[in-house]
């Protein structure tokens, strides 16, 4: 046991010391495989750099198996190089396997760095988004309803990847729905998971359109299970519907600076078919004094007329002190608050001078 010990701190802590240096060079493949392995350790992090790295390193081994065998005639140089060949072109496949398995096709890469990646959302977590609608792109051709109102019932939440769909209420036009935006948000949240319902909208493609949707049951499933994908569902839809009540409120604008949505049925009513703005003209020319008894003597004289109306570009409009300037509900207003009120869908000729 001494000897051995004594032999041991003899190699390591006193080697034998070279004779002499060799006179010539080693060969070709020695030095070729010392830069390659040097430029594949320069790698960096992650399933690419992994690539990188052994994608370098097994040729570099090759070329010191060749070495081995052919110039040092080592047989212990190239059973080891050749088994360091083999590990690396495993672990090659098995890097090629998980990227084919993580691809997902092109409008969901797109997708991706469009909504999820400015929010820092991790690949594992948006493949399972996707998995919950099927990996499926669905098409819409042109003049085609995806939904029509009163009929189709709320079932799914849709995305748009791509086109163009306009939003319709009883014929009149209300806004455009543009890629990256959900097609059916206000629909989706005014129901409870356990309530049924249908469009009260049409939604009418006006291009060649291409979305993606999740079925009601499923992804409802999914946002029970994991609340990071539900707040982020969340945040999501928060942000779509207010931006088409945006979309809406730009179209109908008071002086006083108030912005209403044209989907009330106060305002829907007072901006609706031509023929009832007649009406309301009538409405406000009569007055508003109660009709003479006829069952009173005829001697009796008829109650005075009032005073016409003076003209209603000279009408101040009177304030409500009981309505804040703020916080004002646009239910509450009357027909005078929108006398002169620029900006309705039937001053214009056509919907595409009113996007304008």
């Amino acid at each position: 046991m001494s000897t051995s010990s004594l032999s041991w701190d003899q190699a390591v802590l006193q080697p034998p010391a070279c004779d002499a240096w060799k006179e010539h060079m080693e060969g070709a493949a020695y030095h070729l495989a010392s830069c390659i392995v040097l430029l594949g350790y320069m790698g960096g992090s992650g399933i690419f750099g992994s690539l990188y790295i052994f994608g370098l390193l097994a040729p570099g081994y090759f070329c010191y198996a060749l070495w081995g065998w052919l110039s040092a005639c080592g047989l212990d140089i190239l059973i080891w190089n050749v088994l360091l060949v083999l590990t690396c072109v495993l672990q090659l496949a098995h890097l090629a396997y998980r990227l084919r398995r993580d691809a997902v096709p092109e409008e969901f890469e797109l997708l991706y760095k469009t909504m999820y990646l400015p929010l820092q959302v991790p690949l594992e977590v948006y493949r399972e988004i996707v998995k919950c609608c099927e990996e499926q792109v669905q098409s819409l051709g042109r003049d085609q309803n995806y939904a029509v109102e009163g009929k189709t019932p709320i079932d799914r939440l849709s995305l748009l990847l791509s086109g163009r769909v306009r939003v319709s209420q009883d014929g009149q036009f209300l806004h455009y729905i543009f890629p990256y935006q959900f097609l059916d948000s206000p629909e989706w949240e005014s129901l409870r998971p356990s309530e049924e319902g249908t469009f009260q909208v049409t939604l009418t493609a006006e291009t060649d359109c291409s979305y993606i949707t999740w079925p009601r049951r499923r992804l409802y499933l999914l946002l029970r299970k994991d609340r990071y994908i539900a707040r982020l569902f969340s945040s999501h839809l928060g942000y779509d519907i207010s931006e088409k009540l945006y979309s809406l409120n730009e179209k109908l604008f008071a002086k006083f600076g108030l912005r209403f949505d044209i989907r009330l049925p106060s305002l829907y009513h007072v901006l609706g078919p031509a023929s009832s703005e007649g009406e309301l003209e009538e409405a406000e020319e009569l007055p508003c004094s109660p009709q003479p008894d006829h069952g009173l003597d005829g001697a009796s004289e008829p109650p005075p007329q009032p005073p016409p109306p003076p003209p209603a570009a000279s009408r101040p409009r009177s304030s409500r002190p009981e309505s804040d300037l703020l916080g004002e509900d646009s239910t509450s207003l009357v027909l005078e608050d929108f006398a002169e009120l620029p900006g309705s869908f039937m001053d214009y000729v056509s919907e595409g001078e009113y996007m304008k």
